[in-house]
């Protein structure tokens, strides 16, 4: 009887044809595996934003800084907790300073004037700045700040644009040094110094 056998034949050759191309087609659709990164389910990869650098985070900072034979140590805090430190809040910026003289040879020093540049910024750079704040000594020739006499003031950091997320404060302090024990010529000093401070967004309404 040999038309069955042909029949049996030529669906072996289907059967075996049909598997050698499904074989060369590579990893069928149905099948799972991992996507590629043209894959347009995978899912995207976040990035942190970097933290905003805060001077004040513990709630208070000392620094020293040198203007000529002066030595300043000034120590910077608010009353205001960070926290409250918002764009719109009025941010008090209180200090209190101290020189030393080297060589402490008897010539005082004094603060003839104090001043702050209050300048909002954002991760991609600084907006206007703040009007200056500015505190010039009553008294000639200048607030004695020879320790142990200090001097202390608080200014006010006023409303920033609310996309500010940091305020940056630019302090300069102009220092009158005593020429010599007992002189009423003086030497003009000046010391700077920055300080960063993170501002946190303001509620949802």
């Amino acid at each position: 009887m040999p038309t069955p056998r042909i029949r049996v034949s030529l669906a072996l050759a289907v059967a075996l044809t049909t598997g050698a191309v499904l074989t060369g087609c590579g990893t069928p659709p149905w099948e799972g595996g991992g996507g590629s990164a043209a894959d347009p389910t995978a899912t995207p990869t976040a990035t942190a934003p970097a933290p905003v650098p805060n001077d004040l985070s513990s709630g208070s900072t000392q620094r020293e800084l040198q203007a000529g034979a002066v030595a300043a140590t000034i120590d910077y805090w608010s009353t205001l907790s960070m926290d409250q430190w918002t764009p719109g809040a009025l941010k008090p910026l209180n200090l209190s300073l101290s020189t030393t003289v080297t060589p402490d040879d008897g010539k005082k020093v004094y603060l003839q004037q104090a001043s702050v540049v209050a300048i909002p910024a954002t991760a991609t750079g600084q907006l206007a700045p703040l009007a200056a704040q500015t505190d010039t000594a009553t008294v000639n020739p200048g607030y004695l700040v020879l320790s142990p006499q200090s001097y202390s003031q608080t200014f006010q950091i006023g409303a920033v644009p609310e996309e500010a997320d940091r305020v940056i404060l630019q302090i300069t302090y102009d220092f009158l040094m005593q020429t010599a024990p007992d002189s009423a010529d003086y030497a003009k000093q000046t010391a700077t110094d920055v300080l960063t401070v993170a501002l946190t967004a303001p509620p949802a309404p």
